[in-house]
């Protein structure tokens, strides 16, 4: 469903969220593209993917009112994640059905994982190109400098950092190892089984406390 860029003013330019991901693995990425004609809608958005890294996985998420087509190309022979690709995507393109578009002051995101993400790179840089049903076509292909300075119309980006760091420092949920786990699933079992056996012979001792109160309240009253 497209949105109101109105409740989004920092959505200036196409870009790639989250902007990090593990290297190595896979990842989900939305590209968020926003629709800054004020009397044009977009219609096609199309992400390629730079040579020097290629990406041997790439599924999109269907999308109503879109179309999505996945083009891959031969490659020489690389090692990736210990396996030989010779095949890698080379790009993906959405374009809209009639009636749909991104019209005026509004966005959309469009989804697909990737992977496996290099290994050997602190980001991965990701061309966009955007049509309007006017024809025009813009492009956000610009790496932003090492400087930090944004061009005028960057290139969404996705940093890659290590696994690890990806896990503790990123939002990743951290997860005890498989041993540790069990271990302290045993030991809740065990102090639940034992607070059970302990509740159970309280109930016995009263029970029987009980039963010698009653006994004794019953001799007395026969001897009286």
């Amino acid at each position: 469903m497209t949105a109101l860029l109105g409740a989004a003013p920092a959505f200036a330019h196409v870009s790639a969220q989250p902007s990090e991901a593990a290297k190595g693995g896979h990842a989900k990425i939305a590209f968020r593209v926003p629709n800054e004609r004020p009397n044009a809608s977009t219609v096609e958005v199309k992400v390629t993917f730079p040579e020097d890294t290629p990406l041997s996985s790439v599924r999109t998420k269907p999308k109503p009112g879109w179309t999505a087509k996945v083009e891959k190309a031969q490659i020489a022979p690389v090692e990736v994640a210990g396996a030989q690709v010779t095949e890698a995507v080379r790009s993906i393109t959405w374009t809209a059905q009639p009636g749909t578009r991104i019209g005026p002051d509004e966005f959309d995101e469009f989804e697909a994982t990737l992977g496996t993400l290099p290994e050997n790179k602190d980001e991965l840089v990701i061309p966009t190109f955007q049509t309007y049903d006017n024809g025009e076509v813009v492009a956000w292909d610009t790496p932003t400098p090492p400087n930090g300075e944004e061009p005028e119309h960057p290139a969404p980006t996705v940093k890659l950092v290590e696994d690890a760091e990806e896990g503790h420092g990123h939002g990743g949920a951290e997860q005890k190892p498989a041993a540790e786990a069990g271990a302290g699933d045993d030991t809740a079992r065990w102090l639940g089984g034992a607070g059970l056996l302990v509740g159970a012979l309280g109930v016995g001792v009263g029970a029987g406390a009980l039963a010698r109160s009653r006994g004794a309240a019953s001799t007395k009253k026969d001897e009286s």
